[in-house]
Order: C-alpha cells, then structure tokens, then sequence
C-alpha cells in the first residue's frame, strides 16, 4: 500500500473553485474486496454510510452522450457519511465547517491502470477540521490494513 499526496485533483463548485489537495493510498486487493473492507470500516466506527455514487458507472453510461470515447475508470464509487460527534465538534468551532460535510471516500481503478485500486479523500484545512481527516484516515488505513 502506498500512500500519496496529489495537487488540483480535487476543486470547490463554490468560489474561484481553488484547487485541493487530496490523500491516495493504493492497493492491489480487487475492486470488490477494498470497496467492502471501506464499508465495513466505516460501519464499524459506528457510522452510517448515506450514499454511495456510483461515478464510474455514470461516467461509462453517458460516455457517448457527451461526445467522448475516453474510458477513465474500470470502476469508482464514492462512499459518503457523517459523524454525529467529529461533525459536532468542528462546526462548534467554526459553524461554517458545514461545507465540508458530508465526508467522502473514494475507490477507483483507472482504466488505464487496470491493476492498481486507488482509495482516497481530500485534505482538510488545519485547525479543527483535521480531525475529519484523521477519522478518514483511520477508516482507510483499516480498510487497506495499513
């Protein structure tokens, strides 16, 4: 497993749409395998998983619609959740914290690296909302068995 720190990836609809860091690990467990030990971890902080997006398979059914023929991923699902008391205590501190809730975490196999599962979230500022970043951080590093 590898752990990596990519720049622009990810970026705000609001604003200037200013790019974000994001944290990767990787892994070469299948798809399948890391996309349930996700689930699994995140249920077992005693979460709840709100939603998955399924963005891979949205990508591969409106490829033609829009007018591409470029395949991005095998597959990529976004898991999203909350936490009733990191929530909490991050928007006590700065009620604004909202923007960053709910809290993702995606697994993705790019097609063209068809062998390597790549997991991930995006950075939190410092200051209280890095404890948001070190719960997704302990739900990734249990899942991938870091």
């Amino acid at each position: 497993m590898k752990r990596t720190v990519l720049a622009g990836v990810l970026a705000f609809v609001a604003g200037a749409g200013s790019a974000q860091e994001m944290v990767t690990y990787t892994s070469s467990e299948s798809f399948g395998d890391v996309s349930f030990a996700i689930e699994n971890a995140i249920i077992g902080k005693g979460l709840v998983v709100d939603h998955v997006s399924h963005v891979g398979e949205m990508l591969e059914r409106t490829r033609g619609d829009v007018g591409s023929d470029v395949v991005l991923f095998e597959e990529a699902d976004v898991y999203s959740f909350c936490s009733a008391t990191v929530s909490r205590e991050v928007m006590e501190a700065d009620p604004m914290n909202i923007v960053y809730c709910p809290y993702d975490i995606f697994v993705a196999t790019r097609a063209d690296n068809p062998g390597e599962v790549i997991v991930g979230y995006r950075q939190f500022p410092e200051g209280p909302m890095q404890a948001v970043q070190q719960m997704l951080d302990e739900i990734v590093n249990e899942a991938i068995g870091e």
